[in-house]
């Protein structure tokens, strides 16, 4: 697994907090919750391309 990834899904995680946040303290509690969501699907997006990667090795790996 790559560093950045990482780096990535922290930065994201940040950003959404934030968000989530502010938008909590202004009354928008709806879209602070779709904000929220919207930020596990990216993360989640990139996890599974990770996973399909990380199978694809092992396919190759066991020759199969």
């Amino acid at each position: 697994m790559d560093v950045d990834l990482i780096f990535k899904i922290a930065a994201i995680g940040i950003l959404v907090a934030v968000l989530n946040q502010l938008l909590v303290r202004s009354g928008r509690e709806e879209q602070a919750m779709m904000t929220t969501l919207a930020g596990l699907v990216v993360v989640l997006m990139m996890m599974v391309r990770e996973i399909s990667d990380l199978f694809d090795l092992i396919k190759t790996l066991f020759d199969l």
